[in-house]
């Protein structure tokens, strides 16, 4: 009998928790009655009660099982670290605030079924903030033209995994796991499927514009060049620039040296318009810096505190 494997991430999800677990029993069970299932909890140090929640749900059903991290390792490590503790022949992840439909789980494995083993849930509409939607659609055009390799836009690892994938993730050393970038360098055959995310049904997201920045810039100085590049272009592009304007000057004051005024403005202006660029690609490579130096130290991708129903 094949195993279904479903992850679900928590960071103070002590209403959704009790929501979301019977209906996905519901579905493995009635829907899905022909495979074993685990469903396995990551919980990131929620603050609000959800462990109390998940130790509830997990005494009442041993296929139930959660994981506790001593501290909260982020919205990158944490679910990564989630699916490659899985022990099914192929792992779905979703999240726990019901915005990804269980109701998938089914197509998921339909797809799985005829041969993939990826299928991944494309949100190609939202019902969250449509600033934030579009903000989103932006930075996947803009990461999916300048990344070295393919990018899946809309995708938040709403998904199913076969078990040959997983593997691949158990093998890769990344204490910082691009799970977008991956799929696109090293996944296998790939099925996509739209659906429109819903609200969240409980409680208020975690994300913020600096973890949504974090995420961005991780996935920019993981799988892209161009920003360095771009660099070298623009300073040999303003250079040039540069050097026919002052040559442009003192022609123009050899040939009018009473009448021609140099004046202030124009030095100070350079000088911010200099200064501002070489700080912004001084920022770009501090960021290419802190990727390298999150590497090296290599440190582990999360810390347990506890573990329930593992056996």
């Amino acid at each position: 009998m094949k195993k279904i494997s479903i992850l679900i991430p928590t960071y103070n999800e002590e209403e959704n928790v009790p929501i979301i677990t019977p209906i996905v029993v519901n579905i493995l069970t009635e829907q899905l009655s022909q495979y074993d299932y685990e469903i396995i909890f990551i919980d990131n140090d929620s603050q609000d009660s959800t462990r109390d929640k998940l130790r509830e749900v997990c005494a009442l059903n041993p296929k139930i099982k959660a994981i506790f991290n001593v501290k909260n390792f982020g919205q990158n490590k944490s679910p990564y670290y989630g699916l490659i503790q899985t022990t099914g022949d192929c792992t779905i992840a979703m999240c726990a605030d019901m915005q990804d439909p269980p109701r998938m789980i089914v197509e998921f494995i339909k797809e799985w079924e005829q041969g993939f083993k990826i299928v991944a849930g494309i949100k190609h509409k939202s019902k969250e903030n449509p600033l934030m939607y579009l903000l989103r659609t932006i930075y996947y055009k803009v990461i999916k033209k300048i990344s070295d390799v393919e990018q899946i836009e809309h995708f938040t690892g709403f998904g199913l995994y076969d078990k040959k994938f997983i593997e691949v993730l158990r093998q890769i050393k990344d204490p910082h796991p691009y799970l977008r970038g991956i799929i696109g360098e090293l996944g296998f055959r790939r099925k996509d499927i739209y659906y429109e995310q819903e609200k969240r049904q409980f409680g208020k997201s975690s994300n913020n514009w600096y973890s949504l920045y974090d995420i961005g810039m991780l996935g920019i100085t993981s799988y892209s060049k161009i920003a360095l590049r771009l660099a070298t272009f623009l300073g040999f592009i303003i250079s040039g620039m540069s050097f026919l304007i002052a040559t442009l000057y003192l022609v123009l004051k050899l040939t009018n040296w009473d009448n021609f005024q140099l004046g202030l403005a124009p030095m100070v202006i350079g000088m911010f318009f200099l200064g501002s660029v070489q700080l912004f690609f001084i920022g770009i490579l501090g960021e290419y810096v802190l990727n390298i130096n999150a590497r090296v130290i290599s440190r582990p991708l999360v810390i347990e505190e506890d573990r329930i129903n593992f056996d």
